[in-house]
């Protein structure tokens, strides 16, 4: 099959590469020119890749009540986030190794989200390191996603630099006791290309590392660090260590919200790590009101997951998502060009989303109401 999903070859892209109208645009172009090895890294999920098409999907099986003739030629699309004013519900979510979409990877992503106004959340794994992005985007508001590693000294001090570097939360992935299986990645022997490094660790010798079961050294590396006798009692731990936010990513059930909520920690992200962990898992937005009603309030909500379009952030808010993250179309970004790239794909989500609030009758995120949106098998 074609890369592009489609008919599309390398040539066709040359006038869309400068005129791109879509995150979808934005991805079909990635496709032509991100090399094969990054390219199947950044668009692959695990398994079957069931969950990962269901991500996109799911999100069409909701539809749009809108409401008419109400003024609307005056709209606010700015929300709080823990106490902090951002310009609009849409951030960039986590992911791993961005130098390999673009020369300045993180650099470029976080500078992009300063000058939008909103989250960057820097991925452990990644190519720039906590210092560097911070003195890249000083005015970002900035969020760390952490792993609790199985030595704990590792994983407290990339806190404490994360905390000197002015980020202002933690984002704890909770879903990866162990590595996902990502079958393109074991095909292919992922590995980093020679001149980059995963920039938040050092003295890394690769070469202790089978390659044979995981796919790369790389990969049986990173696998290592995972704890897979992590639990609640280790947000406790966590939170003795410091004083910043704390935010669980990868939180699918009401039971688990719950326990969030008693583990007293600052939000919960309903994600399904990109559908890069375990193939056959729900969608996440079919699975958000559940943890929003669970949580009742006492803790923010956000989503990543499948969000393409500004239809897709309007539904997610009716449903109680105080915000969501975009991971992929970031990187579709920065393979375009760089910061530009991603100014750009946020400026187009932006745009549809203002127009969906407006053509739903809405002048502010505090207008969006849950009756506004109807799964489809209730019409």
């Amino acid at each position: 099959m074609d890369i592009c999903a489609g008919s599309c070859k390398k040539g066709d892209f040359g006038k869309m590469g400068e005129n791109l109208a879509s995150i979808d645009d934005f991805e079909k172009y990635a496709y032509t020119v991100l090399p094969k090895n990054a390219l199947d890294y950044y668009r692959s999920g695990a398994g079957a890749q069931t969950t990962l098409a269901d991500n996109k999907s799911a999100f069409s099986r909701y539809k749009l009540r809108p409401r008419i003739l109400r003024d609307v030629s005056k709209r606010d699309l700015s929300t709080t986030v823990l106490g902090g004013q951002v310009s609009m519900p849409i951030g960039i979510a986590p992911t791993a190794m961005q130098r390999m979409a673009h020369p300045e990877g993180e650099l470029a992503n976080a500078r992009a989200a300063q000058a939008m106004g909103t989250i960057y959340i820097l991925s452990t794994l990644a190519t720039s390191s906590i210092e560097e992005v911070a003195e890249a985007a000083p005015d970002c508001t900035k969020w760390f996603q952490l792993y609790i590693f199985k030595d704990r000294s590792v994983t407290k001090d990339l806190v404490l630099r994360a905390e000197r570097s002015g980020f202002k939360a933690l984002v704890l992935t909770v879903d990866a006791p162990v590595f996902g299986i990502r079958l393109a990645d074991v095909r292919n022997g992922f590995n980093l290309p020679q001149h980059l490094r995963l920039a938040n660790f050092t003295n890394v010798n690769l070469d202790k590392f089978d390659d044979k079961a995981d796919g790369s050294k790389l990969t049986a590396y990173v696998a290592s660090l995972f704890d897979s006798t992590l639990n609640w009692e280790d947000i406790r731990w966590l939170k003795s260590i410091t004083k910043l936010p704390i935010i669980l990513k990868g939180i699918l059930t009401a039971q688990d919200a719950i326990l969030a909520v008693d583990a007293e920690v600052d939000g919960v992200v309903v994600s399904n790590h990109g559908a890069r962990q375990l193939d056959g898992t729900f969608a996440t937005i079919d699975v958000l009101e559940e943890v929003v009603k669970a949580v009742d309030g006492r803790v923010e909500v956000y989503l990543d997951g499948g969000v393409r379009d500004g239809t897709d952030v309007f539904k997610a808010i009716a449903l109680g998502a105080k915000m969501v993250f975009l991971g992929r179309p970031a990187l579709w970004g920065l393979a375009h060009s760089g910061e530009e790239g991603v100014k750009k794909m946020l400026r187009i989500i932006r745009h549809e989303f203002d127009t969906a609030l407006a053509l739903c009758g809405c002048t502010s995120i505090g207008e969006i109401k849950r009756c506004m949106v109807l799964f489809e098998s209730k019409l």
